[in-house]
């Protein structure tokens, strides 16, 4: 039987089993872990060990693989569609908001994450290297983790209603923003407007998992083209 995202998030709306107090607990598990690495070094790297903890909840609890929401959706042109329109607004965003709004407030950059994944001018290979880890790590990676886990079990303390998502989706910006505390507090505030905006896409699209992972790839990837041609630091 053919399986589409609309099944999938029809699937995620009742209640998990174990109801809001094991999703209070995973929440700040996974908010615990993502300070104690990024924040205080005391832990390994969130997103592997969100991404497994992520999974095994979402199957054991919401009961099946398509609760995860990269089922197979109605219209891959429509949702590559509005991912590239997101993936867009995050580049205006951040080149006309973000950068500016960070350097009026005099927010300290430290580095990139272009920098910190070893991304070079007209080194091809790098270039390679940096696009195979957005594509699996951030892009696949981080949206299971911060759009469909974090923010699902957030929105599980509020019965799943519209308020308690986008509610979810604010605070788990900002855990998104933290995941970023490396780039310094312009870095968590762009990281943060830019996970936001992600989203707003995923919850717009009705939950559509492909529209935060294809959105959030697109957007690394134009990002990354412009560091490998010169266009860009």
């Amino acid at each position: 039987m053919r399986e589409d995202a609309t099944q999938s998030a029809m699937e995620i709306r009742g209640a998990p089993r174990g109801g809001r107090p094991v999703s209070l607990i995973e929440v700040l598990v996974g908010a615990g872990i993502v300070i104690g690495h990024n924040v205080f070094h005391a832990v390994p790297n969130e997103v592997p060990l969100l991404f497994v903890l992520g999974i095994a909840s979402i199957r054991l609890r919401d009961g099946s693989w398509r609760a995860i929401g990269l089922a197979r959706p109605k219209s891959w042109s429509i949702t590559f569609a509005i991912a590239a329109l997101t993936a867009a607004a995050l580049l205006a965003t951040d080149q006309f908001v973000t950068e500016p709004l960070s350097q009026l407030l005099h927010l300290h950059a430290a580095k990139s994450a272009q920098t910190s994944i070893g991304l070079k001018k007209d080194d091809f290979t790098s270039l390679l290297k940096s696009l195979a880890l957005t594509w699996t790590f951030a892009a696949f990676g981080e949206e299971i983790v911060y759009r469909r886990y974090l923010l699902g079990r957030a929105a599980d303390l509020g019965n799943r209603s519209a308020f308690a998502y986008w509610g979810a989706l604010f605070c788990v910006s900002v855990l998104f923003g933290i995941g970023h505390y490396y780039q310094g507090p312009a870095g968590f505030f762009q990281a943060a407007c830019a996970g936001f905006l992600i989203g707003a896409a995923y919850l717009l699209s009705g939950r559509n998992l492909w529209v935060a992972v294809l959105a959030h790839g697109l957007f690394d990837t134009v990002a990354f083209a412009a560091v490998y041609l010169g266009l860009s630091s």
